[in-house]
């Protein structure tokens, strides 16, 4: 099981209103809505986007991380590195 199995359907809630936001937004590009009012929708799904994004994280840290830092070695460099490579890509987006 993956660090966010206990989040799951709390995630899968949230993509799957992102996904209705996007399809909204889909709606007023073809319904000619104000640039503005669309730009103001995307920056709202990217915000959704990113706090699932922290979720995952917070997940991946408590868990995967965690559990590798108790077995040590390679297997704990390993997952340090792969959730230093994870933040470095959210602060970057």
């Amino acid at each position: 099981m993956h660090g966010y199995g206990g989040d799951k359907a709390k995630i899968i809630a949230r993509l799957r209103r992102i996904e209705g936001q996007v399809r909204a937004i889909e709606q007023m590009v073809e319904d000619d809505k104000y640039c503005i009012d669309v730009l103001t929708q995307i920056s709202a799904s990217n915000s959704a986007l990113k706090s699932v994004a922290l979720l995952l994280l917070d997940d991946h840290l408590q868990h995967c991380v965690r559990q590798a830092s108790v077995e040590g070695g390679l297997v704990a460099d390993e997952k340090l590195a792969e959730a230093s490579a994870a933040i470095s890509r959210l602060v970057k987006s």
